[in-house]
């Protein structure tokens, strides 16, 4: 006793189903896509730091700015005038005490590219011990703009 399917089939009315259930596929998929996204922030460690940006400021020359300038033969200029290291202190003490309200001056230190850097520090040390808050270095621009 053989039995046509197609034939016992057709007499109910309803159609043999025959394509794939994809439903429970994309379920299983979106269960284990959470999982991975929930999973992969605490396999990854990363040390929180905060990093500084880069940006070029422009210098914007002040009055009450100074300028030292120190030449490959590591003499120093304040303001354009040749003077004695040892005397470098002593002025820039002389202009903070002359401050009397509250803006006080930057030291922009302009240094030739092939002088040591002892004698640069020379004149860091004396920004330091004259207790002066801004210090920056000038430079020329790189060429090509990075």
């Amino acid at each position: 006793m053989a039995v046509d399917v197609q034939h016992a089939l057709a007499d109910d009315g309803d159609a043999l189903n025959n394509t794939i259930n994809t439903t429970p596929l994309v379920d299983v998929m979106l269960v284990l896509l959470v999982i991975f996204l929930v999973t992969i922030p605490v396999i990854v460690q990363e040390i929180p730091l905060a990093l500084p940006d880069y940006r070029n400021v422009v210098t914007i020359t002040k009055p009450e700015n100074i300028v030292i300038a120190v030449d490959a033969g590591e003499n120093v200029y304040y303001n354009n005038e040749l003077i004695d290291i040892s005397q470098l202190r002593d002025r820039l003490l002389r202009r903070q005490e002359a401050v009397t309200d509250g803006n006080y001056p930057e030291v922009h230190i302009r240094a030739d590219k092939r002088v040591r850097f002892e004698a640069v520090g020379r004149v860091i040390l004396a920004c330091q011990q004259a207790a002066i808050q801004k210090v920056g270095f000038i430079t020329l621009p790189l060429a090509g703009g990075s």
